[in-house]
């Protein structure tokens, strides 16, 4: 290394004198022999400053805003409910000279003139600060990860091809009880839009990982491949793992808009009818609930897809201010399936294997056998944990017969 620099000295000298050309050729002499970056070496040989002498320090142009302008500026801002700089520019114009007159702002005429011309990106940049100390951030809905966000299409209940199976909607469904605070379980519900197949799977929590590892079952199980895959805005969802899943396994990815759940009407309706009605609004978070909320969606699956017919909506007209909607005949999604056409003969073959060796009537005890086990361990659970009121104090114990009567009253609401 000191070899080197003794070289790069020596070349410096050489290098400042010659002219473009040299300079091309010395390079290249230099980066064969030092094996150092061509950039690298043009910094070596620029000329060094002169050591002890410091460089001047270059001074901005003078601040026309001063601290007797934000002084005022603050004072409008407050009186006017903390407005963005947008809203508060015209305001500004034509309300400053009111407020001086009846003496709510003590300022001199050319403090009272840079108001009037201040713009509204001046506004926002003056009162950062102001904003930070007083936490007045009312960012809503902050954009998680916006180049993500642009990557995923936006679609609609209008664009989608109502015939074309592998179209899947996908949904959280919470199991947090009254609370959302601390783990408990989620289902991963899964809907087809063409043939309203739908599958089910509880995970704990709604991590990146968790959230994959419950698609990857849900795909495992569906009888047809998965085209397009459509979340809301969850962040659950909408994130690079999934991205990237969805892009290694070929399949598209679309998203709702937010705060529209029309757009994911088809999950929206299997989160009642397929979940709520059949587990409730109670707080499932055990491994014991876990087993026994997935081994109870295995055998709804089979029951719902095989034996509860559907309506699909064909069309609706508004007649005065009625809308007349007209549906198709009903049919189970397995016979939507087979009458779509698109499933490969060895699919259908499974498929009716399945149908023929279920029994509608053993599926319906299994089914309400299994909820039954599953509301037992949550009243034990409950039963078994103090209840704390708000205020500080001793856990207040809830007697068991009230439990059971709450509980025989969540079964018979379900």
């Amino acid at each position: 290394m000191h070899s080197r620099e003794q070289y790069l000295e020596e070349l410096r000298k050489e290098y400042q004198q010659a002219d473009k050309k040299q300079k091309g050729r010395l390079l290249d002499e230099a980066e064969k022999r030092t094996g150092l970056e061509r950039k690298g070496i043009i910094r070596k040989l620029r000329k060094r400053p002169r050591r002890g002498k410091r460089r001047r320090k270059r001074t901005g142009r003078r601040a026309r805003y001063d601290g007797l302008v934000l002084l005022a500026l603050i004072q409008v801002w407050e009186i006017f409910d903390y407005p963005c700089g947008q809203r508060l520019e015209p305001a500004l114009k034509q309300e400053l000279g009111r407020l001086r007159e009846l003496g709510e702002v003590r300022c001199s005429g050319e403090v009272a003139d840079k108001l009037e011309q201040i713009s509204a990106k001046t506004i926002d940049r003056l009162l950062g600060r102001e904003k930070q100390v007083r936490h007045l951030r009312r960012v809503r809905n902050p954009a998680v990860h916006p180049l993500l966000y642009q990557k995923i299409p936006v679609k609609v209940a209008g664009d989608w091809d109502v015939e074309e199976v592998g179209n899947v909607q996908v949904d959280y469904v919470l199991h947090c009880g009254r609370s959302t605070a601390g783990e408990y379980l989620h289902t991963l519900s899964a809907v087809d839009i063409a043939s309203s197949w739908w599958e089910g799977e509880a995970i704990a929590g709604r991590s990146q990982r968790a959230t994959r590892g419950g698609l990857d079952r849900i795909r495992g199980r569906l009888p047809f491949a998965i085209k397009e895959l459509h979340p809301d805005n969850d962040s659950g969802m909408i994130n690079d793992l999934l991205w990237g899943y969805c892009q290694g396994a070929g399949i598209r990815m679309s998203r709702s808009r937010p705060y529209q759940k029309n757009d994911n009407a088809w999950v929206e309706q299997r989160n009642w009818t397929h979940v709520r009605k059949v587990v409730g609004y109670g707080r499932y978070e055990t491994t014991t609930e876990l087993a026994l909320l997935n081994a109870l969606y295995r055998e709804l699956s089979w029951y719902k897809n095989f034996f509860q017919p559907a309506l699909k909506l064909k069309r609706k007209t508004r007649v005065g201010g009625k809308i007349h909607r007209v549906y198709d005949r009903a049919r189970t999604p397995y016979e939507r399936l087979l009458a779509s056409g698109q499933l490969d003969r060895k699919t259908k073959v499974r498929l009716g294997e399945i149908y023929e060796a279920l029994n509608p009537a053993e599926l319906h005890r299994h089914i309400e056998g299994l909820r039954g086990q599953l509301f037992e361990v949550a009243e034990r659970k409950s039963a078994s944990a103090p209840v704390r009121s708000k205020r500080r104090g001793p856990a207040v114990w809830i007697p068991n017969f009230l439990l059971r009567k709450a509980t025989q009253m969540e079964r018979t609401r379900v």
